[in-house]
This record gives structure tokens, sequence and C-alpha cells, in this order.
């Protein structure tokens, strides 16, 4: 049975962090803002005590500035992500080829085909509800968005042309799925958590391809815990890129940016 709605906005902080909203006086505005009637913003309420990832109930995430429509079920960009915008940004040149992979909502793409107009940009991910969510977010935009595996759904005649490929792929360890927050674990899709057994078997697959389709000079961007950025770069080593450990203290984030030799 559903607690009994607060009718004032300190009732609605107090009920939120009671629920261990951390930020529960910003949740309170945006789902009173969000919400069209006084009923509404109860279920909102109550969806949101539930579990609820705060997102999925506004329909939108906020993501270098932007707003992305994010649907049920999708993966949520954080703020962290960020980083890859920044490192890809910084390598891309002029008029770059870019593949966003393992997409998601296409936050990334969104913000990468506005910094940089890009002369072919692809995003792609395995699962269909993301793809949808992404070509939405990526209406009116140059860019193409594709369902399928990493690169496999990519033109042939784009092998070995890329300038930048970007990947948020999942590097959660499959025995930490289980110990993530609920509303990730229980609220976005498995595909886009799950890393394998030590977090890295979707990446090192990533970096595989990568090798194949960059350009010669080009460069990929991954993001990945801590902890587990020296054995991504060793595995990167081995594939020859040449790989170089990022971090971003603002986003408490890390990632891995590794360029094709000449």
């Amino acid at each position: 049975m559903a607690a009994p709605y607060p009718h004032d906005h300190t009732a609605l902080v107090a009920r939120l962090r009671a629920a261990g909203c951390v930020y529960a006086e910003d949740e309170a505005e945006l789902l009173t803002a969000a919400a069209g009637s006084p009923r509404e913003l109860a279920a909102l309420t109550d969806r949101r005590v539930a579990g609820e990832p705060l997102e999925h109930l506004l329909g939108w995430a906020e993501f270098c500035g932007r707003r992305i429509a994010v649907d049920p079920g999708v993966f949520v960009p954080r703020a962290r992500t960020g980083l890859l915008v920044e490192a890809a940004v910084s390598v891309a040149g002029p008029a770059p080829a870019v593949v966003d992979l393992c997409c998601g909502s296409g936050a990334i793409s969104v913000a990468l085909a506005d910094r940089l107009a890009p002369r072919w940009l692809a995003a792609v991910d395995v699962d269909p509800a993301a793809v949808a969510c992404a070509r939405r977010n990526l209406a009116g935009r140059d860019a193409t968005v594709v369902q399928g595996d990493l690169f496999d759904p990519l033109p042939p005649d784009r092998r070995g042309r890329l300038d930048v490929v970007v990947a948020n792929a999942p590097y959660v360890p499959t025995p930490a799925v289980a110990l993530m927050p609920a509303e990730a674990r229980l609220h976005e899709a498995a595909v886009a958590l799950d890393g394998g057994a030590d977090g890295l078997a979707v990446l090192r697959r990533v970096a595989a391809g990568a090798v194949d389709w960059l350009r010669p000079g080009g460069h990929l961007v991954v993001e990945v815990s801590d902890r587990q950025a020296e054995a991504l770069c060793t595995a990167m080593t081995g594939l020859g890129l040449l790989p170089t450990v990022l971090h971003a203290e603002e986003w408490d984030a890390t990632g891995v940016l590794a360029r094709r030799p000449e």
C-alpha cells in the first residue's frame, strides 16, 4: 500500500530523503515540475520512493549541458561519462568519422554531434530499446543509429577509416552487479551493466575491433574503473594500441585513451 501523499514541499523532501535520495530537495523540485497534477505527483513520488530512477520518471537526464531523453529500461547517462566526450573532442580533428559503441540513449553521440560536426557519425547498441531511444535523441542530426554487436553492423567500407571510436561499454564485474544500487540493477538493462567475470570482457572486444576499424593515428576512448585501468591498458598494448589512462576528479571518472600507431 502506498504511503500517504505529502501535501507540502517540506513533507515531500522529507519523504524522499527518508527513502535514501541524497539530493532530495532537487528531486522534489524536478518531480513537482514534471507532474501535471497533484495526483500525478503522488504517483511519481510513490514510484521514486519504490526505487525507480529519477531520470526514468522525468523522461530525461542532463548530460553535458543537454537534456537527453531516457526511456524506461534504458541505461541512464552519468555525468562522469563527460570525460569521454572531452577526450574525444581533444583528439578528433576537423570533421572526423566517429562511432559511439554501446550508445545507450545516444547521449555521447548527441554531445559529439554538436561539438565536432562529424563528417560521419554512427551510434550502435545491441539493445533495441536503447536504439529506439538513441534514434529519438539524434533525430534531426546527421547521424546513423544501428542495432547490433559492437562493430558488426557498421558498413564494411568504414573499416580502417574511423578517426574516433568512443565506448561506454559495460565494465561492472558479473559478481558485483548484484551489489549495485537497486535503481540501476533493477531498472537498467543487464547488458548495459554486466562486463563479464572481471568487468573487461566487452572492453577487450572493443579494443580488438578498434585495431581494425580505426585509421592509423585514430583514437579509441573508453570508460573504466580506476582499479581496472591497468589491466585494460595491458590488454590494449598487447593488441598494438598505445593507451593512456585519463582521470577527471570533478566527475570521479576514469577512462583510457588509446591511439592506433601510424
